[in-house]
């Protein structure tokens, strides 16, 4: 019975991350009719609706949320352990989440990562892109990467990265029409493209220095994204300046597609930092994962 419910409330876990029975059925390797006939049984064993069906989406009730904020960490640090006792005797195994930033994975993760599946190929790893700062324990993860400063002082962290550099763009068209921007103050005259931000739904502001003075300053333009490259591709259309990080746009600097401007008045960002909870049991898979990611 003890054997049922786990893998009964584990399934429901995946389709509370999933919100779809056919997503989280072909993760579990089972028919989404089997899943669901799973759910109901679950429901009824318990005395309690977890889950909100539509025909569209699958949503938690009150109550699932309930259950998952108080089952899915033990969940969690259960499957750590099995994957470290298992690794005592076997290759290294078992699925890493992360969730991270667009930034991150192009400049850091990815290239190091790959080499990481490449060299253990019983290593699964699962990387969410999302701006915004996420629960790890409660939403599942095992880890997260995010720029030093924007993470919570109980977590274990340490860089993987040197600061990031940034700069603000233009094409040469735009230049051409609309000539150069010499200060902070000249760029209220420039079309600026703008991005707006996933974590509290405003526009980014530019983070300069002038003086030894920062600022953050509020541009204007024709365009808002909520996304890097499609800031870029605007740019690179002429429609606008752009502040965007570097590694964004290094080949396009490179082939003269566009030109860096005001470089004085663009401070680095902070580095990556990967960070976990302090109490996670870490498995031999993780500990892998953490070697390949320090800062070389």
């Amino acid at each position: 019975m003890l054997r049922g419910n786990l893998d009964d409330l584990a399934a429901f876990a995946e389709v509370a991350s999933e919100r779809s029975f056919t997503r989280a059925a072909a993760k579990l390797g089972i028919s989404s009719s089997a899943l669901s006939q799973t759910m109901k049984n679950l429901e009824e064993r318990l005395g309690l609706r977890l889950l909100n069906r539509t025909t569209r989406s699958v949503t938690t009730t009150e109550s699932g949320e309930k259950l998952l904020s108080t089952f899915l960490p033990m969940l969690r640090t259960m499957q750590s352990q099995f994957e470290a006792l298992r690794g005592e005797n076997d290759a290294p195994e078992g699925t890493i989440r992360l969730t991270t930033t667009e930034s991150a994975v192009e400049s850091i993760l990815w290239p190091r990562i790959r080499q990481v599946l490449t060299d253990f190929p019983k290593i699964n790893i699962e990387i969410d892109v999302d701006a915004r700062l996420v629960n790890l324990v409660a939403d599942g993860y095992d880890a997260g990467v995010r720029l030093a400063g924007s993470i919570d002082k109980d977590m274990i962290s340490f860089p993987i990265s040197d600061e990031m550099p940034v700069c603000i763009i233009g094409s040469p068209e735009y230049f051409s029409q609309y000539g150069y921007p010499n200060s902070v103050s000249e760029l209220s005259h420039h079309r600026c493209i703008n991005l707006r931000l996933p974590t509290s739904g405003g526009i980014y502001a530019w983070e300069l220095r002038e003086n030894n003075c920062d600022m953050k300053i509020k541009v204007s333009g024709q365009c808002v994204f909520n996304t890097i490259q499609n800031v870029k591709q605007a740019c690179l259309d002429g429609l606008g300046l752009a502040y965007i990080p570097k590694l964004h746009v290094q080949h396009q600097l490179d082939t003269g597609e566009l030109e860096q401007i005001m470089s004085e008045f663009t401070p680095p960002f902070p580095a990556f930092h990967i960070y976990y909870p302090s109490r996670r049991q870490q498995s031999m898979a993780f500990g892998i994962l953490l070697q390949a990611l320090k800062k070389e």
